[in-house]
């Protein structure tokens, strides 16, 4: 739902003092999910972003001698990384599962994954990224899978009450096994976390019970062999199973903290060593390295769990003892209400490596390598892939460095709740990164957070050493210098106004400076970063106010940064230099005082509408911009007014005041194309104002929830907002018309448009992945009519597979939905263009004949000349003995080439194809006989309607460049040239195939001028009506040219010297 408003021109008061409209309850009507009409899905993008996001373990499969695969859970699909290559992202698996995975397994080179959800649940198999089976399930099954493991003939799963067991070779499902009841009331038979299969133990696996005790049962017979208690009831429940390399011997972790290594023979405790943690994750390295005194013995073990982000380094040789910890080795959990995740799900030393994996709760995957002859028993990293631990809550796409830049809208920057900062590239993955915050935990300890050392005390949390959660941010790359930045040699993020001393900027003047500035949640300081260098900056600029940074912005040119406060103050820093160069407003000099005091003394009145040090904003400013020429600063905040600053001087220029309606404004947008400002409001719509003019043109209503983001498309025409009512909405500024909402999942907390128009990027409340869209009007016909709220679709997210997204090149050849051809055959007759030809009388269109085929026509003898053989095909000496010869009885062998049959001499041969009767051929060519029908219409039909020269010249563009080449040179006489010439003259006058016919005009005068100069020396009465009419149609096919060339002409050059206008005006 939209409003227009009366013309800006009628009146001031109406123009910029907008009524605020009193909320309406919003009655939302359920759709079938549809694809929206502007926006496709196109896919989360995946590697970067979604890299073991769910608490489902990773599993890893050995590729022969050379390398593994690690697979990990992303949701309703599994990501696949290759270790040899770094952890790059191989597979992607198609489908996806119809509800989220809950366990997984790989073996064999097929990797299972089981999902559960909705009462319904079932086991895929992987092959390649691709489904090659499924498992049988019982009907009776509601339970979700939590643990699988597959060993010998057999597939194993653990549920909560029960285990299902199927045959690996035929995929069926075998028994079902329910464990005894437990002896503690309140466990009954639950199942806990752990599930393991002892490797020479036929048909044997091990089940954790929640009342701490393991059974041992046989999968073959159904039949419990053994169960092995706890030492004592307060044990808690089994956390984790892993057998060790030594037979018969199994580590189980249980709830309290302890581990057993246990023999199941005998059912003795070898040894029990105690961590006091919850340990969710055993494994043992099998290289035979890392024990002993010096390091050259087996027997080290490795546990980990969800309660934090260490690893815990054990030697089992006399005892057992802790021979280091991994601290930090992920986030741990955060310990404020509703923090991010985090804690280890899954540690695992790969098979006959030194190389050990871990994934996170915090979107992390890392591989560690122990270095032979180390003094440290700790392991170093070896590879990481990581991602955003908490949702997306800004986004935006980063803006070209230079003009025609190839990478201009594929990058994006968006920053989360888990206070980092990342820029992911839509070309490559592995470009993507995070921006660094320099070294965290030696800043920490300088700054007395911590005790002596982190190894000694982690109970820090991470969320305390990071910079706080990123509110806003602004960018420009026209000072970045890349990799070739400067760094700097001190701290990050100083204070320049407390620095002692000089600054030195001779190496950022001569290699670029920081171009992002970011404000942060509760912090009164302003930082910046490198781009290029992936980095923190040097900067920390604080607000005038000493209140929290509430908006920033970085001016076009990249060298100063704007930063406002909560408290309504606006300062200006120098990002080269970090000092300080303006405020808004400036505050008064000495001898402005002095003037201002007089001035109130005697009573004399402001010659200017706003008064020197006047015009500061009372409440938080929301919105900041800056003018591509840097000339004006535009602010907006909660106290409703919109102030017009001189980006020089600091003095307030102009004024829009809608605190009189109570509306507070929370967020601004800019559109350079058309120098709009888009402002969002506390009472729902998104109103926006001239730049230019001061006036108020659009008001956009129809948000039923805050409106959380939004922003201006590439070229200024719409305006796409998401609110907290899970819709996204798409405004047409022109008419402004609510165009397209789609309701999704769940709330867009941000969204992006490209630079080049191609992609809508969005994130959500639930989801630390970036949802791109791709912009279906580039490449299809899409409705733009109003919509009303009860044509509110419903939208399927994009997918980390790309499964229901389009592509460009897939879209582009996709036919209309039916739906909108209903639409618009339902509008009426006057709103739904018949066609292209009737749009406009003045429009000049190309055809859709491939640019390659026009232009091989064009110069076709060129290419013949030089495709022409140096030499003529040579005759074999003597034909080998199996070809049987080609001559006939009597005559002389002829090795396997036909003699060209001699030329004799006819008569008819010397005549000039001129002189031939028209149409006289008893063979004709389709295009010979469609020149002939329209001819014939051409004398039939009167002056005032002219022929359709359609048929002649469709069928010729459908031709290839040789075969059009040898129509146009096959025309017999001057009566068939007199029908093409006006053929084309005619399509010329309708304004159509403009490149194809001038073309075509070229091969025929290129084929035929000499005939025709030639024809016109023959004496009186021998072919002189054809030529007349040739002549003529030659003369009327000069004058529409000459006509629609200056045409054309002056079009273009109009354009060109807007253009240049334009480029002259930066």
């Amino acid at each position: 739902m939209s409003k227009d408003l009366p013309d800006p021109n009628d009146g001031e008061e109406a123009a910029t003092s907008p009524a605020k409209r009193q909320k309406l309850a919003h009655h939302h009507h359920r759709r079938p999910r549809a694809p929206p009409r502007v926006f496709a899905p196109f896919r989360v993008h995946p590697s970067p972003c979604l890299i073991s996001s769910t608490s489902v373990p990773f599993t890893s499969l050995p590729l022969g001698r050379t390398t593994f695969q690690i697979t990990t859970s992303v949701g309703r699909c599994l990501h696949t990384y290759d270790l040899r290559r770094g952890l790059n992202l191989v597979f992607i698996t198609r489908p996806q599962t119809p509800t989220p995975i809950t366990a997984t397994v790989a073996w064999k080179e097929k990797v299972l994954a089981a999902w559960a959800g909705g009462g319904t649940n079932g086991v895929w198999i992987f092959q390649r990224g691709r489904q090659v089976g499924e498992l049988e399930m019982p009907i009776d099954l509601e339970e979700p899978i939590e643990e699988l493991i597959m060993f010998g003939a057999w597939i194993v799963a653990r549920c909560v009450t029960r285990i299902e067991v199927w045959k690996s070779a035929s995929y069926e499902h075998y028994t079902t096994i329910t464990p005894t009841l437990s002896h503690a009331p309140a466990a009954r038979n639950t199942l806990s976390g752990g599930v393991c299969n002892m490797p020479t133990f036929l048909n044997k696996v091990l089940v954790g019970k929640q009342d701490g005790s393991v059974d041992i049962w046989n999968v073959s017979t159904g039949k419990l062999v053994y169960t092995m208690l706890p030492a004592t009831l307060t044990s808690g429940a089994v956390t984790s199973l892993q057998p060790t390399p030594a037979l018969s011997v199994v580590a189980i972790a249980r709830a309290d903290g302890t581990i057993t290594i246990q023999d199941i023979r005998t059912d003795k405790a070898i040894m029990k060593p105690n961590t006091h943690s919850n340990i969710t994750s055993i494994s043992f390295r099998t290289d035979g390295q890392g024990a002993g005194e010096d390091g050259q013995q087996a027997g080290i073990m490795a546990t980990s769990g969800t309660d934090s982000g260490d690893v815990t380094l054990w030697d089992l040789n006399k005892g057992g003892r802790v021979v280091g910890v991994l601290h930090g080795a992920h986030d741990p959990p955060s310990p404020k209400q509703g923090g991010v995740s985090g804690g280890i799900n899954r540690v695992e030393f790969l098979a006959g490596q030194d190389v050990m994996i871990t994934s996170g709760m915090d979107n992390a995957l890392k591989s560690w390598i122990f270095d032979a002859n180390s003094l440290s028993a700790v392991p170093r990293t070896l590879h990481s892939r990581s991602g955003h631990a908490a949702p997306v809550t800004k986004l935006c796409f980063m803006p070209a460095n230079s003009e025609d830049a190839d990478d201009t809208g594929k990058w994006i920057l968006s920053a989360g709740r888990d206070q980092s900062l990342w820029g992911w590239s839509l070309r490559k993955d592995g470009q993507s990164s995070e921006l660094s915050q320099g070294p965290v935990r030696k800043k920490a300890r300088k700054l007395g957070l911590l005790g002596k050392s982190l190894e000694v005390d982690n109970s820090v949390s991470l969320d305390e050493l990071k910079a706080p959660e990123i509110t806003c941010f602004s960018c420009s790359l026209n000072r970045d210098g890349g990799m070739g930045a400067a760094p700097s040699a001190g701290a990050v993020w100083a204070n320049a106004a407390t620095k002692k001393g000089t600054t030195d900027t001779s190496d950022s003047g001569t290699t670029g400076w920081e171009s992002i500035v970011t404000g942060h949640r509760g912090d009164k300081y302003a930082r910046t970063w490198f781009w290029g260098r992936k980095r923190a900056g040097r900067w920390a600029f604080e607000t005038a106010d000493g209140m929290e940074v509430s908006s920033v912005a970085v001016s076009p040119c990249g060298t100063f940064a704007v930063v406002a406060s909560a408290g309504g103050s606006i300062s200006m820093f120098n990002l080269q230099s970090g000092i300080l160069r303006q405020r808004f407003p400036a505050p008064l000099n000495q001898s402005q005082a002095k003037k201002l005091k007089l001035q109130s003394a005697s009573g004399e009145a402001h010659t200017s509408r706003f008064g020197a040090g006047e015009g500061k904003h009372r409440k938080a400013v929301t919105g900041l911009i800056i003018d591509p020429l840097n000339r004006t600063v535009i602010s907006c905040g909660l106290d409703g007014k919109i102030k017009f600053w001189d980006y020089h001087t600091g003095a307030l220029k102009d004024e829009i005041d809608w605190s009189p309606t109570a509306i507070a404004i929370t967020a601004a947008q800019h559109c350079k194309a058309s120098d709009l400002i888009a402002l969002s409001c506390d009472d729902l719509a998104i109103r926006v104002v001239d730049a230019e003019t001061k006036k108020l043109v659009r008001e956009l209503w129809g948000c039923a929830g805050p409106i959380s983001d939004f922003c201006f498309s590439a070229d200024g025409r719409w305006i796409v907002a998401a609110a907290m009512d899970s819709v996204v909405r798409v405004w047409d500024l022109p008419t402004s018309h609510l165009i397209n909402a789609f309701r999704v999942e769940s709330p867009c907390t941000a969204l992006a448009f490209s630079d080049t128009g191609e992609y809508l990027a969005t994130a959500h409340a639930d989801s630390v992945g970036v949802n791109l869209w791709n912009n279906r009007t580039l490449f299809t016909h899409v409705p733009t009519r109003m919509i009303k709220d009860d044509e509110i679709i419903e939208a399927t997210l994009p997918t980390t597979s790309g499964e229901g997204g389009q592509a460009l090149l897939e879209a582009s050849f996709e036919e209309g939905p039916e739906e909108e051809s209903e639409d618009e055959e339902n509008m009426p007759a006057e709103d739904t263009p018949a066609s292209i030809d009737a749009i406009s009388k003045d429009l000049l269109s190309l055809s859709l004949v491939p640019k390659a085929r026009w232009q091989t026509l064009l110069h076709l003898p060129t290419i013949k000349a030089r495709n022409k053989p140096s030499e003529p095909p040579k005759a074999p000496e003597k034909a080998p003995f199996f070809l049987p010869s080609l001559s006939n009885p009597g005559q002389p062998a002829t090795n396997g080439v036909q003699q060209a049959p001699e030329t004799t001499n006819n008569n008819n041969s010397t005549l000039s194809r001129i002189s031939r009767p028209p149409f006289s051929s008893s063979t004709r060519s389709q295009f010979t006989i469609l020149l002939h029908d329209f001819a014939t219409s051409s004398s039939s039909t009167p002056s005032s309607q002219p022929p359709n020269p359609e048929p002649v010249l469709t069928h010729l563009s459908t031709l290839s460049p040789s075969a059009t080449d040898v129509e146009i040179r096959s025309l017999a006489n001057l009566h068939e040239m007199t029908s093409f010439i006006r053929a084309l003259t005619l399509r010329l006058r309708q304004k159509r195939d403009y490149e194809l016919v001038q073309t075509w005009m070229s091969v025929f005068l290129r084929a035929h001028a000499g005939e025709i100069v030639a024809a016109q020396g023959k004496e009186e009465g021998e072919g002189q009506d054809e030529m007349q009419g040739l002549r003529a149609a030659l003369h009327e096919w000069r004058e529409e040219q000459g006509r629609e060339g200056k045409r054309l002409g002056e079009l273009v050059g109009y354009c060109s010297g807007v253009l240049a206008w334009l480029r002259s005006a930066r």
